[in-house]
């Protein structure tokens, strides 16, 4: 089984079956609706489902929406629960922004889409760039959330390398040789990893992000191609570069940190670093995963949010009468 440790330093488990499910875009599997939400920012393409205590994904750079259906299959569609999977402006089926999208601008998209559905309150999920975005959600906006889940999230060591590119070739050199490599090709990247996918090489690109690609459903490949956008992560570096993380002590939802031994976009230590800055994080450290747990792993992610689910129900049963009707 893998550990969840509330202490300064994680324990991790040993593993289940490693990504056991592919990539879908079969949105009716668990009766998603696809909405096209107008924002500030441009139109955002939302596939979501009524329900009782919605949660909310957030892709990370290379994804989408579908990113998620992995886990998905592995929690049976989370029967009863409200769903909202959002495509980000630039990512998936949301057109790009006129501009860059600052994390403020992201919390500002986010609103308008849980307002346009009617959703008050929800526990987020977010996935690498995605659990960053999250972080700030329940900064900016803590009455609408009711918990945060980071899965593989890019915290620390990401933003630091963001910060001292130099620093961070030793630190996290795949965060950034990536980001080096996307400034130099931008938009011939894609089309290279095409042409890397169609002789066979592409496993071999992708394996330093994944800890055993070869046993990856092809799915989870094309998907990671067609949803990589070089602006978009070029963008998101930048902004993970000037952001202040002692804003995150101001955080007073449940936190969970879910992160893979092998993830080379984070360390260890950020799990170690969060649960300082933000006390009340449970972190989880996943053995034999890298930086897509909820692919590699699903069904430990989801044991994660069932305990992210307990805390915070009791949390909401304590400031209840501050949340919106």
């Amino acid at each position: 089984m893998h550990a969840i440790d509330t202490a300064a330093t994680p324990r991790a488990g040993t593993t289940d079956a490693y990504a056991p499910f592919p990539v879908t875009a079969d949105a009716a599997r668990w009766s998603l609706r696809r909405t096209v939400v107008p924002t500030v920012h441009g139109p955002v393409v939302v596939h979501a489902r009524s329900g009782d205590r919605p949660l909310l994904f957030l892709h990370g750079v290379a994804g989408s929406w579908t990113t998620w259906t992995p886990l998905l299959e592995a929690a049976d569609g989370f029967p009863s629960r409200g769903l909202v999977l959002v495509d980000l402006p630039g990512w998936g089926s949301s057109p790009a922004p006129r501009t860059p999208l600052s994390v403020d601008d992201a919390v500002v998209v986010l609103t308008a889409v849980l307002d346009a559905l009617g959703v008050p309150v929800v526990d987020v999920v977010g996935h690498s760039m995605g659990a960053f975005v999250g972080m700030h959600l329940a900064v900016a906006a803590p009455d609408r959330t009711r918990s945060v889940t980071l899965v593989s999230g890019t915290t620390f060591a990401a933003i630091d390398a963001a910060r001292h590119p130099l620093r961070g070739v030793l630190t996290v050199p795949a965060f950034t040789l990536l980001r080096a490599g996307l400034a130099v090709t931008r938009g011939a990247a894609v089309p290279m990893l095409r042409v890397l996918a169609g002789i066979g090489l592409l496993r071999l690109l992708a394996a330093p992000v994944f800890t055993h690609v070869r046993r990856l459903d092809r799915s989870v490949l094309d998907a990671f191609v067609e949803e990589l956008r070089p602006a978009g992560f070029l963008a998101a570096a930048r902004s993970g570069a000037a952001y202040d993380t002692d804003r995150w002590r101001g955080i007073r939802c449940p936190v969970t940190a879910v992160s893979g031994r092998d993830d080379v976009f984070a360390r260890v230590r950020d799990l170690e670093d969060l649960a300082r800055v933000v006390p009340q994080t449970r972190t989880v450290l996943l053995d034999d995963c890298g930086h897509f747990a909820h692919v590699e792993h699903p069904a430990a992610v989801v044991a994660a949010l069932s305990g992210t689910a307990a805390a915070s129900r009791t949390r909401a049963d304590d400031v209840g009468p501050r949340r919106r009707s």
